[in-house]
């Protein structure tokens, strides 16, 4: 979309963690997520089985994609930010101030605020001291716009009389003890989902996927213990939604979609998920909502 550059000169950034695009690229890509630190030669390799299995990871195309649909409706510029690759954060800043912008309304691609995201991208983004005027949203996990999106996907697909597990990443407990907001947030997330979908309480549980191994203890309950709590109330099948994440990834694609599933299928269960939001016009909404709260 090409707008007049003299005539708009506001505009909208959207952060987002970013993603390789290849298997041969995850090495890097690791290295960006330490800030340099190598992992052990084993970890890499794990992670690049991972990305082996699901052949590439759609973020960095959806993310653009969500782009491309915000601006078509605002008749805004719409820029993407990746904290760990392409199209990498100060990049994108650079662009923005060649393009004449002077003021933009930043919107992390992660609606539960985390220290450990939100933070990370906020910090990545004053780093670079952009010359424009911002406005930074830290959360937006309870918008209606959002809520309703992802209830329409859990709606669409869940089957009849099957326990919903709503999911979201996992964090170190050292930050919530310190004070992040972002359990309660992703809680508070599920809940109101679960509501809007009209799904009584006894039908739904919350569990953090995608623990990390480092940094000391890591959120739970976990998805594999959840299963197996379901499995001993008599349940044979499972349904997850992963109401942290906007779009496919690894943490989807591999973690759901092969890791918890086949660990279902090991124990006599059987597990599906909701589709992921990625183009939903009602995420659209709820993101040029925002937008329309600053401008």
């Amino acid at each position: 979309m090409t707008l007049n550059r003299s005539a708009n000169p506001r505009a909208l950034l959207l952060l987002a963690h970013g993603s390789p695009d290849s298997v041969d690229q995850v090495p890097e890509f690791l290295l960006r997520v330490t800030g340099g630190r190598p992992l052990p030669q084993e970890a890499v390799e794990e992670i690049q089985h991972r990305y082996g299995l699901i052949g590439r990871s759609p973020l960095t195309e959806l993310t653009k994609q969500q782009a491309e649909l915000l601006a078509h409706k605002l008749g805004l510029r719409v820029y993407v930010g990746m904290r760990n690759w392409h199209p990498y954060i100060a990049d994108t800043v650079r662009t923005m101030v060649s393009d004449g912008i002077r003021h933009a309304v930043v919107i992390c691609l992660a609606p539960q605020n985390s220290r450990t995201s939100v933070g990370l991208y906020r910090a990545a983004l004053a780093k670079e001291n952009p010359p424009f005027t911002i406005d930074f949203v830290d959360s937006w996990h309870d918008h209606p716009l959002l809520i309703q999106a992802f209830a329409e996907k859990l709606m669409a697909s869940r089957p009849p009389n099957v326990s919903t597990i709503f999911t979201a990443h996992s964090v170190p407990q050292r930050t919530i003890t310190e004070g992040d907001p972002y359990q309660e947030q992703a809680k508070e997330t599920a809940a109101l989902v679960a509501n809007q979908a009209g799904l009584a309480p006894i039908d739904w549980k919350f569990a953090f996927q995608s623990q990390g191994i480092a940094g000391g203890p890591w959120l739970g309950p976990t998805v594999e213990d959840t299963i197996l709590g379901l499995k001993g109330n008599g349940q044979n099948a499972v349904f997850v939604q992963p109401i942290g994440f906007l779009c496919d990834h690894v943490e989807v694609l591999y973690d759901i979609d092969i890791a918890f599933k086949q660990f279902a299928e090991e124990h006599g269960m059987r597990l599906t998920r909701a589709a992921s939001l990625n183009d939903s016009p009602l995420l659209t909404k709820a993101l040029a909502d925002l937008v329309g709260r600053f401008m």
